[in-house]
C-alpha cells in the first residue's frame, strides 16, 4: 500500500500526540507535524499535506487563515478540522472554507477513522490487535504546561459555545496562558494587564479529588452596559449585577466541567461571589492578596467578534493541587 502524506497541524504537542495515536494503526500515512498555520502551509506547499488534520486556535496563523489561504492558492488538501472551538459558527465557517469534516477535541479514534474513510481512504473502523502503533520516536514530547494548556483549550471552547448561544455572537478564542506564579508575580500580571481601568470581578471557588482553587472572572466596567444591551438587561445596578453573576456561572461552570471531565476529577463548585465592583485592579489585589498565594494560574480572554467587549477568566489552582494535576495528566499523556 502506497503512503499518503498526512499533516498534523496544531500548536499543542499533546494534541498532536493524541491525534497521531488516534490514527488507525493500519495507517498508510507518512506523517508531518506543524506547530502553527504558517508552518502548516509550508508543509502543504512542499507536498506533505495531501490530508491535513487542522486545529483552529493557533499562533502566527489560525486554522481559518490556513483554510482561506489554501483556497486562495488553489492547494488541493483534504482538511479535517480537529478543534476545541465547537461553536456552531466555528463549524459553519470551517466547512464554508472547505473543511471536509469537523471533529471536536479530544478526537475520538472511531470518528477520525470515519472521517478518513469518507475521504475515500479504505481504513477499517476497528483494527486488529496485531497491528503496530506509531513508535515513540514519532510522537512529540509533552510537558505538564503544554498538557494543561491543551485541556484548558478544550474546556474554554465548551464555555465559549455556551456563551455564544446566550449572547448570540461569535466568541473569539485565545491561546490560554499557563504559568506557575508567585503571589507577587500574579499581582503584577493582573495589574499590568488591567492598569488604569475600573473593573468588576466575580469569584467562584472549586474543590474535589485533591484539587482546589478559585476562578476569577473580570469584567471591564466600560463594557458592562454593552453586554447588558446585548441581553436586553435593565440599566439599574442590581439587574446588571445579576447579569454578571449569571454570565460568570455559565463561563466558569462550563470551563470547570470541561476540565473535570478530561481529568476524571469531580469538582464541587461554590456559589459565585462579587469580589470587587467598579474598582481598579490594584484595589482588587489588595483586598484579596491573602487568598492568592503561589498558584498555578491559567489566563483566558474571551472577545466578542465585532464588539469592543471581552472577559478575562483566571483559573487559580493552589500549589498543593499541582501534584494531583500532574498525576492525572500523566495518565492522559502516557
Amino acid at each position: 500500500m502506497s503512503t499518503i502524506p498526512l499533516l498534523v497541524c496544531d500548536d499543542s504537542n499533546m494534541a498532536r500526540k493524541q491525534l497521531i495515536r488516534a490514527l488507525p494503526s493500519s495507517w498508510p500515512f507518512r506523517i508531518t507535524q506543524a506547530t502553527n498555520g504558517i508552518e502548516g502551509l509550508e508543509a502543504i506547499r512542499a507536498g506533505n499535506g495531501h490530508i491535513v488534520l487542522l486545529d483552529l486556535t493557533m499562533p502566527e496563523l489560525d486554522g481559518f487563515g490556513v483554510l482561506a489561504q489554501l483556497r486562495e492558492e488553489g492547494l488541493s488538501s483534504d482538511v479535517i478540522v480537529v478543534s476545541g472551538d465547537v461553536q456552531e459558527e466555528a463549524v459553519r465557517r470551517a466547512k464554508a472554507l472547505g473543511a471536509k469534516a469537523f471533529i471536536k477535541k479530544p478526537a475520538d479514534p472511531m470518528q477520525l477513522a470515519a472521517a478518513l474513510n469518507a475521504l475515500g481512504i479504505d481504513i477499517p473502523l476497528s483494527t486488529p490487535e496485531t497491528e503496530t502503533a506509531p513508535s515513540l520516536s514519532e510522537l512529540p514530547s509533552v510537558t505538564f504546561r503544554d498538557a494543561f494548556r491543551e485541556i484548558t483549550n478544550i474546556a474554554m471552547g465548551r464555555a465559549a459555545d455556551l456563551l455564544s448561544k446566550v449572547l448570540g455572537v461569535f466568541i473569539q478564542l485565545p491561546i490560554p496562558n499557563v504559568n506557575i506564579l508567585e503571589v507577587g508575580e500574579l499581582h503584577m500580571t493582573l495589574a499590568d494587564a488591567q492598569r488604569g481601568e475600573r473593573l468588576s470581578a466575580i469569584c467562584q471557588g472549586y474543590i474535589g479529588g485533591g484539587v482546589a482553587g478559585e476562578a476569577l472572572l473580570i469584567f471591564h466596567d466600560a463594557e458592562i452596559n454593552d453586554v447588558a444591551r446585548l441581553l436586553n438587561t435593565q440599566e439599574d445596578e442590581s439587574a446588571k449585577l445579576e447579569m454578571l453573576l449569571d454570565l460568570a456561572s455559565i463561563i466558569i461552570g462550563a470551563c470547570l466541567n470541561g476540565l473535570s471531565e478530561q481529568l476524571n476529577i469531580s469538582l464541587s463548585q461554590g456559589h459565585p461571589l462579587v469580589l470587587g465592583q467598579h474598582c481598579p485592579i490594584e484595589d482588587l489585589i489588595r483586598i484579596n492578596q491573602r487568598r492568592w498565594k503561589r498558584t498555578l494560574a491559567v489566563e483566558i480572554s474571551y472577545s466578542l467578534e465585532d464588539l469592543d467587549i471581552h472577559f478575562d477568566l483566571l483559573l487559580l489552582f493552589t500549589e498543593d493541587s499541582v501534584p494531583r494535576l500532574r498525576q492525572q495528566l500523566d495518565f492522559m499523556i502516557n
